[in-house]
């Protein structure tokens, strides 16, 4: 009995460390605000689209990659986090629906998960942002199980200039 108690103790701790470890993101849904902390912090935007409720390689990327501690440090340090969903059980908000299908269409995704890279500017002329994108990436495809945010990281390492 007291072993059984033991391992429920120890599972729920467990589980207890990885949830904190996957709360520690801070995952932006606006654009516009994502956008003033990147410029703000000279970090590029990390644009997650993902159909977080149907899409089973974005849920593996979150489970494989995102909520790892290498890939949690290495976001912290490196970009700010945008999340862009296209979920079919819950809706979003108008103005939510429309910013994610813009930004979709503006990348031309065409599949889930994908994630771009990219710098905005704000012009103050015509209030609007200029995005330059600095590249693209997926799941890591051909990594090493349990490995896969070693190949995530070193493959956005090398879309931003980063060793």
């Amino acid at each position: 009995m007291k072993v059984k108690a033991c391992m429920v103790l120890m599972l729920f701790t467990v589980n207890s460390v990885l949830f904190a470890q996957q709360n520690k993101l801070v995952w932006h849904t606006n654009l516009t605000e994502a956008s003033e902390v990147s410029i703000k912090t000279h970090k590029p935007v990390f644009a997650f689209f993902t159909g977080s409720d149907w899409c089973g390689w974005c849920i593996k990327l979150n489970a494989n990659v995102f909520s790892k501690e290498a890939f949690i440090t290495w976001a912290e340090k490196n970009v700010v986090l945008l999340e862009l969903d296209f979920p079919r059980r819950k809706q979003l908000t108008p103005d939510l629906a429309k910013q994610n299908n813009d930004l979709q269409q503006t990348f031309q995704v065409q599949g889930f998960p994908t994630v771009w890279i990219f710098n905005t500017e704000k012009d103050t002329k015509t209030n609007t942002l200029k995005i330059a994108a600095l590249g693209s990436l997926g799941y890591p495809s051909g990594a090493e199980v349990g490995k896969e945010e070693v190949k995530f990281i070193s493959t956005a390492n090398g879309i931003m200039g980063l060793k």
